[in-house]
């Protein structure tokens, strides 16, 4: 086994990491620009948090090209809130030209090709291809360093919930139907197309 130190190359670390952690779900995070257009852009490191409040949690990093915050965060940190949509089979091409690093208050839905519709609490509009919505508040934010490359963890309670019922049966969110797609190294991308059943050993289960 190679054992490596973690006080080198930030670009060492990061490759490490997105080998390592997969596949990561990915957050297709919405908000809105100071002069009310929208803006769009999708982050692998991404996770719920809490169930009662319901808290989601992503960590976008300082740019590496500019030693800034990514207009995301900065706009999370200005309107207090945002949307959490989320990356399918069916969108992920799409979602992937949301990536692109575009000026500062150029849409990103009408250059990915993607739908903005209304939000119901919040002003940030949500992405009409995601068969689930999480409309959330803006709830706290660590920052780990102010080095290109450091990360940031924002915390949002989900206020919220919108789910396409062509994925719900029984009020259960179906994987199969969901047809999720996730990251994972460099270019590698996860479908979440296969799956097994295996039965927990705990004495109580909220979901069966």
């Amino acid at each position: 086994m190679k054992t490596f130190q973690t006080d080198g190359l930030f670009s060492d670390n990061y490759k490490f990491s997105i080998g390592s952690i997969i596949p990561r779900p990915i957050a297709v995070i919405s908000t809105r620009n100071p002069d009310g257009s929208n803006n769009l852009a999708p982050f692998s490191f991404f996770t719920s948090v809490s169930a009662k409040p319901m808290i989601v949690a992503f960590c976008p990093m300082i740019r590496t090209a500019t030693g800034d915050f990514k207009d995301t965060v900065k706009n999370i940190l200005r309107e207090k809130e945002f949307v959490v949509n989320f990356c399918t089979e069916e969108n992920y091409e799409k979602v992937n030209l949301a990536s692109t690093e575009l000026p500062f208050g150029e849409d990103e839905f009408a250059f990915s090709k993607l739908t903005p519709i209304e939000s119901e609490v919040v002003k940030a509009r949500r992405m009409k291809e995601s068969p689930i919505h999480f409309e959330c508040i803006f709830r706290d934010m660590l920052c780990y360093g102010k080095e290109p490359g450091a990360g940031s963890l924002i915390t949002g309670e989900v206020k919220l919930i919108h789910i396409d019922e062509k994925i719900l049966v029984d009020n259960k969110i179906q994987s199969d139907l969901f047809r999720a797609v996730g990251r994972g190294a460099g270019n590698d991308w996860f479908k979440t197309d296969s799956k097994f059943e295996l039965e927990r050993l705990m004495k109580a289960q909220i979901q069966k």
